[in-house]
């Protein structure tokens, strides 16, 4: 049985999409990246830098009490990463859903770390888990004016907008 279209009606949500150094090492940028642009997402903030420990730490902070939190920060810290911030509806489960599991041996192929994945401490990406966390993640990595916001003409092919009226 068919389920009732979870994004009639939604509003558009943003969330984090972290393009990991070992995305980038292995020359994985372009085509993860257009992954999502084909989901139809749109982007409205690119950012490639080095993390800074601090950052790291800040963006990690949930899991600042687990046996990973160092070994994670570090990791995040050890090369150049690209930040990149989505929106759309429902975006933050959609891409959750496409990139997959923390363990890439236990995801199936079709998702970024079942296609590309190796080891779990290497899983190349990270991605916000709800609007709370992509909340506080965007305005971590972007100031609001390194965020662009602009009318995606392909939204109506993707969406079943609201009608316009006359002369709009």
């Amino acid at each position: 049985m068919l389920s009732r279209c979870t994004y009639e009606g939604t509003r558009a949500q943003r969330t984090l999409v972290v393009f990991k150094p070992d995305t980038l090492q292995r020359g994985l940028l372009g085509e993860l990246m257009q992954r999502f642009e084909r989901r139809g997402f749109k982007p409205v903030g690119f950012k490639m830098l080095r993390p800074s420990m601090e950052l790291a730490r800040l963006h990690y902070e949930e899991h600042r009490e687990k046996p990973f939190f160092s070994r994670a920060c570090g990791f995040l810290a050890s090369g150049p990463v690209v930040a990149s911030a989505w929106e759309a509806r429902g975006v933050i489960a959609a891409v959750r859903q496409m990139v997959g599991g923390t363990e890439p041996l236990e995801n199936a192929p079709g998702t970024i770390r079942g296609d590309y994945g190796v080891h779990w401490r290497r899983n190349l990406i990270h991605s916000s888990s709800d609007e709370q966390t992509a909340a506080r993640e965007v305005a971590l990595w972007f100031r609001p004016d390194e965020l662009v916001g602009w009318e995606q003409s392909v939204a109506e092919w993707l969406y079943e907008l609201p009608p316009r009226e006359a002369g709009e």
